[in-house]
């Protein structure tokens, strides 16, 4: 067992992940004042990192940091009718762990346009109940999970999305260090793939809950010791969500990272390693799983639809 110790004199936000058994719990909550915060928790492997991995992170923010980006360096605008732009967009498909996705996700990403398409100005990623058998694995669900051509390091990117509301469904709007060694993915496959996750680092622009009653802000990423998660959430209702596009925004220079849902900041945290390179887009529909949760029974079909995606700098 470890014990932390935690000294405090101003209000920040704790996440203290832990293990019971095989499961892994964060525990999120706020001080201010003097404290002395123990946690007492027992080693146990995260098999995506591959080692053992559990931890706190405190980051300091300077609240008088201001972010100026005023010119857009790539876009997709997701004009005309179709197949999606492949000079700016990868599909991936290729099971990263063999026989399935991560979290225990039940779908398989394909590459038709059944599942990814252009249509009256936006994106549309569908998922849908359908058998369908790739890389000789059989699964129950097809979706699209696509890679941005684009990687950059700094700037603001702005998402403008609907997100389908039907339990089971798990939408992300995200960011990998373009330096990921993973299976099937666009800048691996371009020769850059030298790390694994979370050493890449990772940003979660947008995920919901599983029960879709908020919307997450989260870092990953590995300090040069041990795992790190920065994770916060602000309310978003599964019908505000579902019925009426967003701007999910990030914001990231050499200071400072934050995360909006509009004009409301759902969290931040100081541009620590490796943040200090370059990033790509990840947009994906994912189906189930252990942060999709249990699928509706009468689950068809469902989208996530896209308006536009823009990086500023």
């Amino acid at each position: 067992m470890r014990e932390l110790k935690l000294r405090v004199m101003r209000r920040y936000t704790f996440l203290f992940p832990f293990f019971i058994g095989t499961l892994f719990f964060v525990l999120n909550f706020s001080v201010l004042g003097e404290y002395n915060a123990f946690v007492v928790h027992d080693r146990a492997n995260l098999k995506q990192v591959g080692q053992d991995v559990y931890s706190s992170r405190l980051e300091n923010v300077d609240k008088s940091h201001k972010f100026t980006f005023n010119t857009l360096v790539w876009s997709d605008e997701f004009e005309g009718q179709g197949g999606i732009d492949t000079s700016k967009w990868f599909h991936q498909t290729k099971l990263i762990l063999g026989d399935r996705w991560a979290n225990n996700e039940e779908q398989h990403y394909t590459a038709r346009i059944e599942n990814a398409y252009v249509a009256n100005g936006t994106l549309r990623i569908k998922a849908k109940k359908e058998p369908y058998t790739d890389q000789g694995h059989q699964k129950e669900y097809t979706s699209a999970r696509l890679n941005s051509k684009f990687a950059f390091k700094y700037g603001k990117v702005v998402v403008r999305a609907k997100l389908p509301n039907v339990a089971g469904t798990w939408p992300a709007i995200w960011l990998l260090g373009k330096n990921i060694k993973e299976v099937g993915g666009y800048w691996t496959s371009e020769g850059f793939g030298k790390v694994t996750w979370p050493h890449c680092g990772e940003i979660d622009i947008m995920e919901p809950n599983i029960e879709k009653t908020q919307t997450l802000a989260t870092w990953h990423w590995f300090n040069g010791r041990e795992y790190q998660m920065n994770s916060k959430q602000i309310p978003l209702s599964n019908v505000d969500a579902s019925q009426n596009f967003h701007d999910y925004i990030l914001e990231w220079d050499s200071k400072s990272m934050r995360i909006y849902l509009d004009d409301t900041l759902v969290n931040e945290m100081s541009t620590v390693k490796p943040y200090d390179k370059e990033f790509y887009i990840l947009l994906n529909l994912a189906m189930g799983g252990n942060l999709g949760g249990i699928v509706d029974p009468g689950f068809t079909e469902d989208i996530m639809e896209i308006d536009y995606v823009r990086v500023y700098q």
